[in-house]
């Protein structure tokens, strides 16, 4: 997995001149550092600019959007910060005026009840309730800390501002997404239609390539050539491949190395895939393996052409900065109500398993022969904590929702095939009823991690995508 760049904030430091200057100022500096430790890089007016490197004036205003939009293909979210009451039209006006269209963090910093002169009182309390009204009136969305005001150093606002980052992320990686759709939905899967129409609204791209096409470049490629060579030591090293024989590793070789070239010629985030069951009986594999592989590499690819369940991996792998799988709600897991078991053939990236190893696709088996069912990924999902994430098109309605949450992959014994784990989920029968009532499909991201908050805020408040949080 390719290391990630750091996510960078742009903070802007608001300030009004009777109220004291000097906690801006040190203020500012706090901040910062606290950014620094938790990982961020930082674009802010120097403590020699403006107010100190604080906004108060209209020319300061002018002066940090400039610094902004001189950054801005770094900036991936703003940071407001109000060490005192601060000046609302100036916040506002420096956030207009960059015209980043980025999130934006609102955090006010507490009064000490000890030290209430007029040295030392913030009334920030008071100003971020002016700075927020203004921004609505400005058609600026924001983001809010989950404590009014709140201590930078604390680790409330550390929280705050993990998520924030996950949430800037997540509203980056999926505007002017482009995403491939290869092949034809599956017919019997009427559970991933989706509309393109509605995701090019919300500035996700649909690329398509026919599964002919892959087929016929696949065969074209000859033996000797060195990118066909280098794919086909990737798959033996990526997991245990002594249950699939030669012939099926090297047609795997060749529909990866295909992909791969469609993926970089497009400029493509991620994929959704056919399989069942053209793949296996006119090419004679599984793609399991090439898909797992792609999303161990960030780049995730979905089952059954699911390109609204690519949207929801793509939202995960942004958030967690990690793999994202796609898997079914499959079973009950005995007659506990809080437990269910999530399956798939599977193509689940290799770090979300305890143990993996390639083999033969039991289900698929049984109606094209194991001779054409090789690649699958199998084995037991590791135990921790996880975020759950479903996208959907609602044509009726013409408009896009989703529902995320959290749970926790346990060690409860399991034994059956394929790509499997237990998940715990409090009220999961009433996450259970309210998809079936809404219509949502069987197939569900999945990532390591706790990050429903951040897809949360990403998909209301800066998509305007209807969410339910099952964990909030």
């Amino acid at each position: 997995m390719a290391k990630q760049p750091k996510t960078t904030l742009g903070v802007l430091v608001g300030t009004r001149g009777f109220f004291p200057t000097h906690l801006a100022h040190t203020g500012r500096k706090v901040l910062l550092d606290v950014l620094k430790e938790e990982g961020f890089a930082t674009v802010c007016l120097s403590a020699k600019e403006a107010t100190g490197g604080a906004v108060e004036s209209l020319a300061d205003a002018r002066a940090c959007a400039d610094l902004f939009r001189a950054n801005r293909e770094a900036i991936d979210g703003i940071v407001v910060t109000l060490p005192n009451f601060g000046d609302e039209k100036a916040v506002a006006n420096t956030l207009r005026f960059a015209g980043l269209d980025v999130p934006v963090l609102v955090h006010a910093w507490p009064d000490d009840a000890k030290r209430m002169d007029l040295e030392n009182r913030r009334d920030a309390f008071c100003g971020k309730l002016s700075v927020c009204c203004n921004l609505d009136q400005y058609g600026i969305p924001f983001s809010l800390t989950d404590l009014h005001t709140v201590d930078p150093a604390s680790e409330s606002f550390r929280a705050d501002v993990r998520r924030f980052g996950a949430t800037c992320r997540v509203v980056r990686g999926l505007k002017g997404a482009r995403v491939g759709a290869v092949g034809a939905r599956t017919g019997p899967f009427n559970t991933v239609r989706y509309s393109e129409k509605l995701l090019e609204v919300a500035g996700i791209s649909v690329e398509t390539l026919d599964l002919s096409e892959v087929l016929g470049r696949a065969a074209a490629l000859t033996p000797n050539d060195r990118a066909l060579a280098a794919k086909l030591r990737a798959i033996r090293g990526y997991t245990d491949t002594s249950a699939v024989t030669d012939a099926s590793l090297d047609r795997m070789a060749r529909f990866a190395l295909v992909l791969d070239r469609w993926i970089a010629e497009m400029g493509l985030s991620g994929t959704a895939i056919q399989c069942w069951t053209a793949l296996e009986e006119h090419y004679g594999i599984v793609p399991c393996a090439v898909m797992s592989m792609m999303s161990e590499a960030l780049k995730p690819s979905a089952c059954e052409v699911d390109v609204t369940g690519l949207v929801g991996m793509l939202a995960l792998r942004y958030a967690t900065e990690s793999p994202a799988a796609i898997v079914d709600w499959n079973n009950n897991y005995g007659d506990d109500p809080d437990r269910c078991v999530l399956f798939h053939c599977s193509n689940l990236p290799k770090s979300l398993f305890a143990e993996h190893r390639m083999e033969v696709q039991e289900i698929i088996a049984q109606s094209v022969g194991p001779d054409n069912a090789s690649g699958s990924i199998v084995g037991r999902l590791a135990a921790g904590a996880f975020t759950y994430c479903r996208v959907d098109t609602d044509d009726i309605e013409g408009e896009i929702r989703a529902y995320v949450g959290e749970g926790a992959l346990t060690d409860d014994p399991l034994d059956t095939f394929g790509g499997r784990g237990v998940a715990h989920i409090p009220d999961l029968q009433d996450l259970l009823a309210f998809i079936c009532r809404m219509g949502f499909e069987h197939h569900v991201a999945i990532a390591l991690g706790e990050v429903a908050g951040a897809i949360e805020d990403a998909f209301e408040t800066y998509f305007g995508w209807e969410t339910y949080n099952h964990a909030g």
